[in-house]
């Protein structure tokens, strides 16, 4: 094997993974950046509405976690307003929508609701009522 073809090989020294690699490389960047960045918010309210208890499902309750709730409502309320000037109203808009609302379920879902202000993510959305 000359020095040229080891440099080329990965640390698995499987061609085949290589070419996946390069494969899901073109595949990403063929992707538009606001298809992304929606898609990562989706995920994260998603994750977020499971974990204030809003699943469709019957043990909602028990995947309930308002800890966690919080930290995914959150980063979602800082990518939501740190992306809504570059993806534009119409994506941006469903978002916030969908960010307030999980907001709203988190203050409904808290025994001890937060101050004003001081809810997930209101840091980046302001208060929400």
């Amino acid at each position: 094997m000359s020095t040229e073809d080891s440099n080329h090989r990965n640390s698995f020294g499987d061609d085949g993974a290589a070419a996946g690699v390069s494969q899901q490389i073109r595949d990403i960047a063929e992707v538009p950046a606001v298809e992304v960045i929606t898609t990562a918010a989706v995920h994260l309210m998603s994750a977020a509405a499971v974990k204030v208890g809003l699943a469709d499902d019957p043990n909602a309750e028990d995947l309930k976690d308002l800890d966690e709730a919080r930290k995914l409502i959150t980063a979602l309320a800082g990518l939501v307003t740190a992306a809504a000037p570059e993806i534009g109203s119409q994506h941006a808009g469903p978002l916030r929508d969908g960010l307030r609302s999980l907001q709203l379920a988190f203050r409904e879902a808290s025994l001890i609701p937060d101050a004003p202000g001081k809810g997930p993510g209101e840091k980046f959305t302001g208060p929400v009522n």
